[in-house]
This record gives C-alpha cells, structure tokens and sequence, in this order.
C-alpha cells in the first residue's frame, strides 16, 4: 500500500496556493527569491519524512536558527545563566523593535532580533573568538537537521550590507554590559548564522528534534538535553512568531517560528515536526501561505497543543479477573498521571484479604516517568498490605522495582496465559 499522507499533503499545497504577501524587499538577495515556491515537510517520531512541492528547494534559514542557538546557549551554559541575559517574555513587538526590560536591560525574549543576537553570544566558552563561536553554531544548526549545514555568502553579504539596525541593537546590549564582546563581531555571527542553508525537509527533522526532547530521529544524536528542549518549545510557543503569537497560538497551536525567507518550522511534543517554504510574507514577517499550511494541518489533524485529549476511561483492561487464585489486573494505553492515578484508584479497591495480585502491563503503550512513579509507589504499597505482587512487563517499561530494595515485589515475563 502506498500512504496516503504524501498527497494529502499536495493536496493542501494546491488549496493554499493563492498568491498574496510580499516577499523581503530590505535585503537585496531576499526580494530577489522567486515567489511562487511552495513547499512541505513533516517528519514523525521515528524519522519517516513526507513532503510536497517544491521540498528539494533550498533557502536561508533566517530567524528559524534563534530557537537553535537558544538551545545551544542553553546547553553549553544551563537555564539560569542564560536567563540573566535574556528573558522569556512575549514583546509584542515587531522582531527589529528596542525589547529591552526596563528594570535589567536585557532583551525581552531570544526570539526577537535584540535577544537573539544577545544569544548567539552566549554558545560556547566565553573566550571562543568570532569564527570559532559561529561555527560552533553552525555545526549545532546541523546536528538538529542532521546533516552538514552550508552558509548562503551571497545572502549573508546582503544582508551585511544593511545591518544597520541590528548593529545598533547589538550596540544597547552592549552598552546594558548584555554581551562583552564587540557589537560588530555579534552582528557578523548572528547573521551568518541566519544565512545558513535548509530545505523543508531539515525543517522538519529540526522539529521533531525538539519534539523529541532533543534527540534527533534520524542520528538518534541527543543534541540538547530534555530540559533545554522543553525550555525552547515554551519559548516558542509564547514568542516564536512576534506580534502576532497570540493570533498563531489560537488558530494554529503548534510552537513555531518563522523567518523572513519564507520558511516556518513546527514542532508538537511527541507527534510531528513540520516545515514550511512560500516567501510571500504577511505584515508580521511571516510566510502567507505557510501559516495557511499550517492551520489547514492543524485542524485537518487535530494538532493544535490545546487538544483536548480522550479521557482514559480504559485503563484497566477487560481481562482483569481471579486467575488460579491470583487477582489478576490487566493495565493498557498511555500511562500518565491521568491514567496511573486511575490505576492506583484501582489498587485501593483491592481487599487485604485476597492472595497474590498479577499487575500485567504489557498492553501499556507509552510510560512515561510520572506515570511509572506512580506504579512503583502502589506496587510497592499492595506489597506493604500482605500481597504477593507479581508484575508482567514483558517490555521492561517499569525499570528497577524499586533499586533492588523491594523484595517483595518479583518481576515475571510468562505467557499470560500460562500463569
């Protein structure tokens, strides 16, 4: 059979393809970029890519790079540190405004022009010189896509050639003692880190990567630690498409960031990253037809972050019964803290008086650490009311019972029927 999500795919592209926006006019090289081009990625879990259009077209990544670097800053210097450079509030400013806080100085967000700039100085050690830094942040731009990332020079002469105005953010910061470094050398990485190239498809990886807790779906690389992905995603989904994030958060619901040569990338915790191409921009500098793609995606899939999801009404499965005079509970489906505190409701209703307690989990999907604290701790309290407890996992999902420390509760792998 042939998946059909590939022409699903064309088949929004040829419904949001009409024609308004305008491309970037302030950079020479940018205002020349064809306007008709128009494509689509989306890369799952696992790191199988869909695209349509024109997805082999490469263009410059732009502000798409800022949550990158944010992460990489993240990385190399942890939350706190970062955060006494650069805050994490929404401006509602156009990305080229003067978002200073009033109080400290520094930048409102690493999202807008001022904080990124401000971030790209803050990867690597302090002493890395100009060169060094941006290539630490290039080579960290590809570790995201994947591969080995190239830089447009034709693009980043452009855009060097008016830089004026980035130049005197990067002048405020300075002055605010923000950044230590010259204002000149921020300005030159920050835009050469913009003029790196990428198609939709690394969009998309790019997504997923954070939308994996930063590890790569396709080199299984983990880029940046969990804590740092979920930092950036929060960032995003407050402040990645300016002025109008609040318009984007509504409609679309999928933490994003966009640049002015027209790409935008998605990415949904655990479900999909998803990249855009078309370089006619709306009055917020981002792309007509990609945020179209993207509300189509997000209401055709039901992927906004909002979602409200099925209850977990069925956790406890069907088969539970007395088996062999054992009570034998059979648990299924996600195990968050929605459904493992049903679980435990579950364990409570189990009277002292009866024997041995089978808890078969071999039909739960996904457990994540809540939810897999939760279990040990009633196991191990059905253990302390006189059961035997005998945990079926045959996937290994619940780790070590324990540490070792609780050897009352045994860990079985048996056909279930042959208990």
């Amino acid at each position: 059979m042939h998946s059909p999500v590939g022409e699903y795919l064309q088949q929004i592209l040829s419904e949001c393809a009409a024609d308004d926006g305008a491309v970037a006019d302030y950079i020479p090289e940018l205002a020349a970029a064809d306007p008709d081009h128009l494509a689509v990625a989306l890369c799952t879990p696992d790191g199988t890519l869909y695209s349509a259009g024109d997805a082999e077209r490469r263009f410059t990544i732009q502000s798409i790079s800022k949550p990158f670097a944010y992460a990489l800053a993240l990385r190399d210097h942890g939350i706190d540190a970062v955060l006494e450079k650069v805050g994490v509030e929404p401006s509602g400013d156009a990305f080229n405004e003067i978002s200073l806080e009033e109080r400290t100085g520094r930048p409102e967000n690493p999202m807008i022009n001022i904080g990124a700039i401000t971030t790209h100085t803050l990867v690597g050690p302090a002493d890395l010189d100009e060169d060094a830094r941006t290539a630490r942040v290039i080579e960290g731009l590809g570790a995201f896509a994947g591969r080995e990332l190239a830089v447009d020079e034709d693009v980043f002469a452009s855009e060097m050639s008016e830089v004026w105005r980035n130049l005197a953010l990067a002048s405020l910061v300075r002055a605010n003692g923000i950044i230590s470094g010259s204002p000149e050398e921020a300005v030159r990485g920050y835009t050469r880190q913009c003029a790196a190239l990428v198609d939709v498809r690394d969009l998309a990886v790019m997504g997923m990567t954070l939308a994996r807790g930063g590890t790569n779906p396709l080199t299984g690389e983990q880029v940046v630690p969990e804590e740092v992905a979920r930092q950036v995603l929060s960032v995003m989904t407050s402040c990645g498409m300016y002025d109008a994030a609040g318009d984007w958060l509504s409609a679309v619901g999928i933490p994003a960031k966009s640049g002015v040569a027209g790409g935008i990338l998605g990415a949904l915790p655990g479900q999909v990253g998803a990249g855009t191409f078309s370089p006619r921009l709306d009055r917020f500098g981002n792309s007509v037809r990609g945020v179209r793609v993207f509300e189509r995606l997000s209401r055709d899939m039901n992927l906004h972050l909002m979602r409200i999801p099925e209850p977990s009404l069925e956790v406890i499965g069907r088969r539970e019964r007395t088996l062999r005079g054992r009570r034998l509970v059979v648990l299924q489906g996600a195990m968050d803290f929605a459904s493992a505190e049903m679980a435990l409701r579950h364990f409570e209703r189990i009277d002292p008086s009866e024997g041995d307690v089978v808890v078969d989990i071999g039909m739960v999907s996904t457990l994540n650490d809540v939810g897999r604290r939760m279990l040990h701790e009633g196991l191990a309290r059905l253990a302390a009311d006189g059961h035997r407890v005998i945990v079926v996992d045959p996937h290994g999902r619940l780790g070590d019972l324990g540490g070792g420390r609780v050897p009352y509760i045994a860990r079985v792998v048996p056909d279930r029927e042959g208990m």
